[in-house]
Order: C-alpha cells, then sequence, then structure tokens
C-alpha cells in the first residue's frame, strides 16, 4: 500500500515537470538556439569563473605555505641559538665545578699531608719520649 502511494507521488511529481517544461518553452521570451547560447556562454562564464576563483585560491594558499616556512625557519633557527646558548653555559658551569673541585682536591691532599707529618712528628715524639723515661735493665 505504502509503495502504491510512492509510485503515485512519483507520477505526479514527473506530470509537474513535464508541465513546468511545456510552459517554459511556450513562454520562452527567446528561441531555441538562442537560448542554447544563453546557456552555453553562461556555462563557459561559469568555468571562466571557477578557474579564477581556484587560482586565486591557489596562489593565497601558495603564499599561507610560503609564509610558513619562513616561520617555520625563523623558529629553527632561533631554537639553534638557544640551545647553543644552553650548551655554552653547560660548559661554563661545568668548567667552573671542575675548577673548584681541582681546588678541593689539593686543599685535600694539602691537609692530608699536613696531618701525616703532624702525626709522624707525634710518633716520633712518643717514641724518645718512652725512651728517655724507660730504664735500661742493664743499667740497674
Amino acid at each position: 500500500m505504502a509503495e502504491d502511494s510512492k509510485i503515485h507521488h512519483l507520477g505526479w511529481f514527473l506530470a509537474g515537470i513535464g508541465v513546468g517544461a511545456v510552459v517554459g518553452i511556450l513562454y520562452a521570451p527567446k528561441s531555441g538556439r538562442e537560448t542554447r547560447e544563453s546557456l552555453a556562454n553562461s556555462a563557459r562564464e561559469g568555468t571562466e569563473y571557477v578557474k579564477k576563483t581556484a587560482q586565486q585560491a591557489t596562489e593565497q594558499v601558495s603564499a599561507f605555505v610560503d609564509k610558513g616556512k619562513e616561520r617555520v625557519s625563523d623558529l629553527v633557527d632561533k631554537s639553534k641559538d638557544q640551545v647553543s646558548e644552553y650548551v655554552d653555559r653547560s660548559r661554563e658551569v661545568v668548567d667552573r665545578g671542575r675548577a673548584q673541585w681541582e681546588e678541593f682536591v689539593e686543599r685535600g691532599k694539602s691537609l692530608v699531608t699536613d696531618q701525616t707529618t703532624r702525626v709522624t712528628a707525634a710518633v716520633d715524639a712518643g717514641r724518645n719520649a718512652y725512651r728517655t723515661t724507660t730504664v735500661d735493665p742493664t743499667e740497674l
């Protein structure tokens, strides 16, 4: 039943198209040849418009892409400069740290040498004191 309704509506739709076409032909202000030429000219103008618009869009996209490439290139250059600066700063910090470390090591060596000398002197003084205060059993 629903299928018959659809066919019925399609039939009326096609009839409307046919009536519209007949009325259009009867009341057309131009002859068939003139109408065809007018349609062909309109189609050519539309094609030209689409070509011009497409060309303009292509140029705009190219310009946009070129600007994007320039911006990316600028960002890459700036990034390289910043990384180089950070590397230089890091080297300076490492060099300062290494110099301080070497200074601390030298101070440590000096302290160890001083303490070794003091301990050796104290041990020698202790031996000498022991020798002088102890009595040799053969002397008694």
